[in-house]
């Protein structure tokens, strides 16, 4: 970074406005502390904090040592969060004080430290040695940090699996830097604009599109924790925002709204973001007088496909990236005839862009890789022109307002519970989320439970963008001859009204 991007760049966030320096400051002293308790480059750190100023130090204090920082998601519980720490052996995590209970009672051989923002409540017992991030934060700064170059990891991030736990993507410090330059390109800010965005910092979308976009070119960044239909265009006005990040979801609940006086009275000239209804998309840029910039991406790739200001296509995810070469493939891997939908394959025209491996699955990670081709496991369609227009995921995975849920992980906790024999976890198209969370259940014989027991049983186990909404009692799954489960079934069949739905239940749902 530039002397002059240092001098314009602010985080507003938490209440609080910070600029590089103290930034840079603080990480460089979260990084002597960490030196301190042993940690060293090449070993891997947790984080799990709310969307924070000192994660931010504690993310760039891991980036510069060449510490492999493991990002986890804050509403991570018992079965996600054993899964990450004990495969990925973090040594060390840095958490908010509400989620150390969490800790209790898992297994977790590797975890040494755990850093703490906050006061922990009396009580909580867990194995690992507690420091306090303020007396961290307080250290005197490291006295060096090592050259690192593109290929170094810089972390590993978790994304929904399909027919197992979540998979870590590790991805080197090049690959983010691209990702990050990627976005200011293409939605060419500057040192007047002024970024917004909901997402979490565990996710890359929040990191690298927003955060360090924002430090690259000089401009300021307004980085919220919840976002809010209803006062979404006030916050626009407050802060000045001139662009923001979206999934579909978020804009469906904007385009829900009543229409007012102010849904032009703001600065906002562009969105970044993806999944947006070919119908809704014409509306919302009318309405509220935006631009917006689809692309299709995933934390493997980053930004693959994109529109510009100057060739677009409602609907559409937009035209290959020039760094990649892109093929739509059948089951067998032959290319498919212009307009018929495919699995979408990636192959980088440059070295060092997309993920390293899957981490400790070196099976997985061949898999991928077939014909030395990435295999996304998302199917699209692309026209004449070279535009690609997104169909659906070929994998079982399912995403609910821009978050990716493991159906395989959604099973695990409920048949976990004592009554039930069998379950399947499976996407239902919302127009407000993308997608809710449907499971079917059989139960065991003279076993009993109710849609009621089993939702609060999933809240102990899974984060809460992944509990089922919908829940229904079945005699018995779909299968084929080779007993797999044939979920398309489920989805073809739709919502019947033997489903319990916990956002209609006002007594024990939401």
């Amino acid at each position: 970074m530039q002397a002059a991007e240092e001098d314009r760049f602010a985080l507003i966030c938490d209440g609080r406005e910070t600029r590089a320096p103290e930034l840079l400051d603080a990480s460089a002293r979260i990084a002597g502390a960490l030196e301190g308790l042993g940690v060293r480059r090449g070993d891997r750190v947790a984080i799990m904090m709310q969307n924070v100023p000192e994660f931010v130090a504690v993310w760039f204090a891991l980036a510069r040592s060449g510490i492999v920082e493991v990002p986890l998601h804050t509403q991570y519980r018992e079965h996600l969060l054993r899964h990450v720490l004990a495969e990925t052996g973090a040594r060390v995590l840095l958490c908010d004080a509400e989620f150390v209970p969490r800790l209790a009672g898992l297994e977790l051989d590797a975890l040494e430290h755990v850093v703490v923002r906050g006061a922990v409540d009396e009580g909580v017992d867990i194995a690992a040695r507690m420091h306090d991030l303020d007396e961290l934060a307080a250290h005197a700064p490291a006295a060096a940090f090592p050259v690192l170059g593109a290929r170094d990891v810089a972390c590993i991030c978790y994304t929904s699996g399909t027919t197992g736990p979540s998979k870590g993507v590790v991805l080197g410090h090049g690959a983010n830097l691209h990702l990050a330059r990627t976005a200011s390109s293409l939605m060419d800010y500057g040192a007047s604009d002024v970024l917004f965005t909901v997402f979490p910092l565990s996710h890359v979308n929040a990191k690298f599109t927003s955060v360090v976009a924002a430090m690259l070119t000089g401009a300021r960044l307004v980085l919220d924790e919840r976002f809010s239909a209803s006062r979404h265009w006030d916050t626009m006005r407050e802060h000045g925002v001139t662009a923001f990040n979206y999934m579909g979801s978020l804009l469906a609940m904007l385009a829900k709204q009543p229409p007012g006086p102010g849904d032009r009275d703001h600065s906002v000239r562009r969105c970044y973001g993806a999944q947006t209804p070919a119908k809704l998309w014409p509306e919302i840029e009318a309405r509220f007088g935006i631009v917006l910039m689809e692309h299709y991406g995933m934390s493997e790739t980053g930004i693959t496909t994109y529109n510009t200001a100057q060739r677009r296509r409602f609907g559409s995810c937009g035209q290959a990236a020039p760094y990649y070469e892109l093929r739509l493939a059948d089951d067998a891997g032959r290319d498919v005839p212009t307009g018929e939908a495919g699995e979408i394959l990636v192959r980088p025209r440059e070295p060092g862009i997309i993920l390293q491996e899957y981490f400790a699955r070196p099976e997985t990670t061949i898999e991928a890789f077939g014909d030395l081709w990435f295999h996304t496991g998302d199917r699209a369609r692309r026209d004449a022109d070279g535009f690609y227009y997104f169909v659906d995921r070929a994998k079982d995975s399912i995403r609910r307002r821009g978050e990716n849920i493991s159906s395989w992980e959604v099973e695990v906790v409920v048949d976990a519970h004592p009554a039930v024999l069998e379950s399947a976890a499976y996407a239902l198209p919302d127009e407000v989320s993308d997608e809710e969370v449907a499971v079917a259940v059989v139960v065991r014989p003279e076993a009993t439970v109710d849609a009621r027991e089993l939702v609060a049983h999933c809240r102990r186990g899974l984060a809460a963008f992944a509990i089922p909404r919908y829940v229904h009692f079945v005699a018995a799954l779909p299968k084929n001859q080779n007993q797999r489960i044939q979920k398309f079934v489920l989805r073809e069949a739709g919502i019947g009204p033997s489903f319990y739905d916990r956002l209609a239940d006002a007594d024990g749902g939401g």
